[in-house]
This record gives structure tokens, C-alpha cells and sequence, in this order.
């Protein structure tokens, strides 16, 4: 019995140091208001690295951003996949699922989300 503890503890750990080795995507709040009334307006940064993606999700409110530098494919369920450039802008409606994906060089977006009070900012999509 201690010996199967002990293993799946180490197989836990192993994972553990796996998962914390893969590059992953970084994301800075840079401010939130409880505004209008009934949402929050949160600002942040997030950096995806070369081949990442943000995974695909929806927030209760609307994202719109900007793109600080790099390019990523922005893929909303039911409308073709765009490449937004640094420079550009885009818009997510409300709800809608959505991934955004780097290509061979990373990215940086400045993200604003208007998001429904109390709710979490954004919710995994199958």
C-alpha cells in the first residue's frame, strides 16, 4: 500500500515539473473597475509564446484589444479565422467561444474586458 502511495506521489511530481517546464502564456491585470454599473472593466496584458494559444473560451461580457507586437490567428466559432497584426485591433462579442493562436513568433495584446459582476473573467469552451 505505501509503495503505490509512494509511486503515484512521484508521478504527481514528475507531471508537476512537466506542466511547469512547458512555456506558457503570460497575463498581467493592469487595473479593473466596477464599471457601469453591473460589470467590472478589466485591462490586462497577455503574452502567448511562439506555437502557443490562449485555448479556446468565452467571457461574460465583451473583449475588445489591441495587438502591442507580433501577429496571432483569432479564431471565433462560426466566423473564418483572422490574422491581426501589432498595430490592429479586434473585437469578441459576448459569449462568443474564441482561441487566439501564435504563429512561429510570439505575441502581446492589450486586452479590455466588459465583463458581468461576479462572474469569473473568462470560462473554458469545449
Amino acid at each position: 500500500m505505501i509503495k503505490k502511495i509512494l509511486l503515484g506521489l512521484s508521478i504527481a511530481a514528475i507531471v508537476g515539473v512537466a506542466i511547469a517546464q512547458q512555456p506558457g502564456i503570460k497575463r498581467t491585470p493592469l487595473q479593473k473597475l466596477d464599471f457601469p454599473a453591473g460589470y467590472n472593466t478589466v485591462t490586462a496584458i497577455a503574452e502567448v509564446p511562439a506555437g502557443g494559444a490562449a485555448g479556446r473560451h468565452t467571457h461574460p461580457g465583451m473583449e475588445t484589444g489591441y495587438v502591442l507586437e507580433g501577429e496571432l490567428e483569432l479564431v471565433i466559432d462560426g466566423k473564418p479565422p483572422m490574422k491581426i497584426k501589432a498595430g490592429e485591433s479586434y473585437q469578441i462579442p459576448e459569449g462568443a467561444v474564441h482561441d487566439a493562436k501564435a504563429g512561429d513568433k510570439p505575441f502581446k495584446v492589450l486586452g479590455v474586458y466588459i465583463v458581468k459582476a461576479g462572474e469569473p473573467l473568462a470560462k473554458p469552451a469545449p
